[in-house]
């Protein structure tokens, strides 16, 4: 089995006490490293080398959302989830605006946490429920008033089927077996999406996708 590398940066000792104990005791998870901050970042994800950061918002010195938009910048492969106590808008927004691939609520409980990294992982967008009904609604409020200057997008049903399914926050996995293909069949198609789009990731295909109306 692969084991998903998770680097915590957390503030909290107790809670990266927890979210350490936690990763390293399920079986598919392997936390990298903890850190209290994002100070010396690139540091620490070198050391870490993960495939997923789990990242609180708050934190001394460098805060999460500005610690998020530095690793999408020069680590664009690696996957960020924004875990906080805040489900205000701006926050929200500017995670996601970051590069953020998921944001849930620390309230959401441990297994949670759990399934979010796996998501994130696969290519998925995690948000508790009520993120994401907060996210629609900002996409529309600020990316909604461009549609004018859309670009004609030609999507074949069964990517547009599969585009409506990362909009709605589901990881590859998830849309392989609604649409009963296999997991590679979705990577390819994602791909041509991707291309069609003229975007890099799923992030920027579900803003564009909203943005444009194409679903």
């Amino acid at each position: 089995m692969i084991n998903i590398r998770v680097a915590v940066f957390e503030d909290s000792k107790l809670i990266r006490d927890a979210y350490e104990a936690i990763l390293n005791g399920s079986d598919g998870y392997q936390c990298t490293g903890v850190f209290a901050d994002g100070n010396d970042l690139d540091y620490a994800i070198r050391r870490s080398n993960p495939d997923v950061v789990l990242m609180d918002i708050e934190m001394p010195g460098i805060d999460g959302i500005e610690a998020a938009r530095r690793i999408a910048k020069d680590f664009p492969d690696l996957k960020i989830l924004i875990q906080t106590v805040f489900d205000n808008d701006d926050k929200i927004f500017a995670a996601i605006c970051a590069g953020a691939s998921g944001y849930i609520l620390k309230s959401n409980g441990m297994n949670r946490l759990l399934e979010a990294v796996a998501e994130v992982y696969n290519g998925g967008a995690p948000m508790s429920p009520t993120v994401a009904s907060r996210v629609l609604r900002l996409f529309q409020k600020h990316i909604a008033p461009n549609v004018s200057s859309k670009e004609p997008v030609e999507l074949s049903e069964r990517e547009r089927d599969i585009l409506t399914l990362m909009v709605d926050g589901f990881d590859f996995h998830t849309i392989a077996e609604k649409n009963f293909i296999a997991y590679e069949t979705v990577r390819t198609h994602v791909k041509k999406i991707y291309k069609k789009l003229h975007v890099a990731s799923a992030q920027e295909a579900v803003a564009k996708a909203i943005r444009q109306r194409l679903i």
